[in-house]
């Protein structure tokens, strides 16, 4: 049977985006891959010489230094992608994959407090653009490759496929409803999170202990108000992320910025005698889920992340908001008369939620993590925490959407 045209058509459409995405997938899951191992090598290092913090600042002026060199425009971050996504203008630097790689590790390394699920975001947004260079993708065609990138950075490295595919979408729809990529996003997904996983690489898990209760009219009112104070708590992240980033912007030799944001991180991790505020943070946030937390972990952290990133050191915001979320959580349980573990997954999910607009993939998130017993209170905890947020959330390159259009008619 002969082959027509518009078959040819179809199945080089289908090859290209079948190579397109595994080779994005098995390319960003490796890299993550390496990225976790690195990062928990650092990490083990930190702890295990103390000392190390009062590098912090040069360790800040050398991140600086690279990003003067070769960071334009990388230096922008996730925002990049961002705006890449809804104003293509240029192909994002494959160089903001080593850069970022290279900036989160010595911020770990000397003790700032970061995450890291921009790092690998950033890897794969950078990665995956780079098939412009070969494949003849149209405006609409690259949008759907940049989704496929964030979305193979989250879920390798948090191990989250199906979050990671709805993440990827809904970070840069902001509301909207055209989901176009779900399939591609979802088969990177799964095939990225496979490709981790085949260099035996650990994700963190966070077990629930406690029995869940039924979803009683009692028990909705205790979940919104959880959600409207996690909600207030990731108003206050983006808050103190845009005021901690004015102060530093008085500064007016970049270089110094992070060098000065290093000096004062050093003299307040020793003030505090304590190094379970800086890095990652997982072991408290593994505790959370046990032992009720002191009621004032999360602001801690919440003040250390947020001055952490402003100053110009690397990583990313979403561990330090699962860190927030869970402490915030099991420390309400002195006043919501629900289960520890169960108001500290709440919490983990709905400040995420609130502080990046993304409650759909934190439902989702929520369900791969704690199963499908929790996800009612989970649900209610990430709309209500979304809704309660402010108008704006950490990615300042996100417009409109549908909470903007609402805080715009209460004239918040």
């Amino acid at each position: 049977m002969a082959i027509t045209h518009s078959n040819q058509s179809n199945l080089h459409f289908f090859l290209k985006w079948l190579i397109s995405c595994s080779a994005i997938g098995f390319i960003v899951g490796s890299i993550c891959a390496f990225f976790l191992f690195s990062l928990n090598w650092v990490t083990q290092y930190r702890e295990a010489h103390p000392w190390i913090i009062y590098g912090l600042p040069l360790a800040g002026f050398a991140i600086a230094l690279s990003y003067k060199y070769w960071g334009d425009p990388s230096s922008k971050g996730n925002n990049l992608l961002i705006e890449e996504y809804l104003r293509p203008q240029r192909r994002i630097p494959l160089i903001m994959a080593p850069l970022v790689l290279f900036g989160t590790l010595l911020t770990h390394l000397f003790g700032g407090s970061a995450g890291r699920e921009g790092t690998a975001v950033q890897i794969g947004g950078a990665v995956s653009d780079q098939l412009n260079r070969w494949f003849d993708f149209d405006k609409t065609e690259r949008r759907i490759l940049i989704s496929i990138g964030i979305t193979a950075g989250f879920a390798a490295v948090f191990g989250t496929p199906l979050a990671g595919t709805i993440f990827g979408l809904e970070v840069l729809l902001i509301g909207k409803k055209r989901y176009f990529g779900i399939l591609p996003c979802l088969f990177t997904a799964f095939f990225a999170n496979f490709s981790c996983q085949l260099w035996n690489i650990p994700h963190s898990h966070y077990p629930l202990h406690d029995v869940i209760p039924m979803l009683s009219l009692t028990n909705i009112g205790f979940s919104l108000a959880a959600g409207i104070l996690f909600g207030v708590t990731a108003w206050l992240f983006t808050f103190a992320s845009d005021f901690f980033s004015l102060q530093f912007k008085r500064i007016k030799y970049p270089l110094l910025r992070p060098a000065i944001g290093g000096i004062i991180l050093v003299l307040i991790i020793t003030l505090f005698h304590s190094n379970s505020y800086i890095g990652l943070g997982i072991p408290m946030i593994q505790n959370a889920f046990v032992d009720q937390s002191n009621y004032y972990d999360f602001i801690i952290k919440l003040l250390l992340t947020t001055f952490t990133l402003s100053a110009g050191f690397k990583g990313g915001e979403v561990t330090p908001l699962f860190f927030i979320g869970a402490t915030l959580g099991s420390a309400l349980s002195t006043v919501i008369p629900l289960p520890i573990s169960l108001l500290a997954a709440m919490g983990f999910v709905a400040v995420f939620s609130g502080a990046t607009n993304t409650p759909l993939a934190c439902i989702v998130m929520g369900y791969e993590l704690f199963g499908i017993q929790p996800i009612l209170f989970i649900a209610i905890a990430c709309i209500v925490a979304f809704l309660f947020s402010g108008k704006k959330g950490i990615y300042i390159a996100q417009k409109g959407g549908l909470k903007e259009k609402l805080y715009r008619r209460l004239n918040l």
